[in-house]
């Protein structure tokens, strides 16, 4: 993504996964974990909208971490529907928190989190959030992009108790996605009442409007500075 970018491999549950790690050059304000599309369908670490996000979020002063899923670039390993892919991001989530907190000299406990995911990407993060609200951990900020609603069950970010899986929370779609249409995202967040942010335009990809996108994610999160 930049000249800075590290490439390390980290111990997995099937094997090594393989990621890319981006520090800012100020201490760091958190983690955020950024999950990339489909891996059967190109999807890797490098997709654009991936590296998009992984901008916007170091923008924010945040180390952020992407892997390659299962299977693909230099993780082991093969494709597991979303299961395995979640608990890969789990372990890196405990890996990079230990690791970033004692660098910090903070509690793993206090250190400001951030998932994000694009198209099956975002199932991804989206069920690790949920499996976390589930144990107790707070979230502060989950950003889906293009949520494969079609294909996977994304887990409705807004609870029936009330509560919600992160205190942040952002749906970015494209108005002309031609994977996961603007209508199935709709159907997916219209029982929560979860907004979605519609960019004008914008297929699935965001061709064109990437820095946008990045702007926009940059700009709705970084307007919660109590983290």
């Amino acid at each position: 993504m930049n000249r800075n970018t590290q490439r390390e491999r980290i111990a997995g549950p099937v094997g090594w996964i393989e990621v890319a790690v981006d520090t800012p050059a100020q201490p760091p304000r958190g983690l955020a974990l950024v999950a990339h599309p489909h891996p059967l369908h190109g999807g890797t670490l490098d997709n654009k909208v991936a590296q998009t996000l992984a901008r916007a979020w170091l923008q924010l002063g945040y180390c952020t971490v992407r892997p390659n899923f299962r299977g693909v670039g230099g993780s082991e390993g093969s494709y597991d529907a979303g299961r395995g892919e979640t608990e890969d991001l789990r372990t890196l989530l405990r890996h990079y928190t230990a690791t970033l907190a004692a660098r910090l000299e903070l509690e793993p406990t206090t250190l400001p989190l951030a998932l994000a995911g694009f198209s099956f990407g975002a199932f991804v993060a989206a069920q690790l959030a949920q499996s976390m609200h589930a144990e107790g951990r707070s979230i502060g900020h989950l950003t889906l992009v293009g949520p494969a609603v079609v294909s996977f069950p994304v887990p409705a970010l807004r609870q029936g108790d009330g509560t919600q899986l992160a205190e942040r929370l952002l749906v970015i779609h494209g108005e002309q996605d031609e994977v996961v249409p603007l209508t199935a995202v709709l159907d997916w967040a219209r029982p929560q009442q979860q907004p979605v942010l519609v960019m004008p335009g914008a297929g699935h990809f965001f061709h064109g409007l990437l820095t946008p996108l990045k702007d926009w994610v940059s700009t709705w999160h970084g307007t919660a500075r109590s983290d």
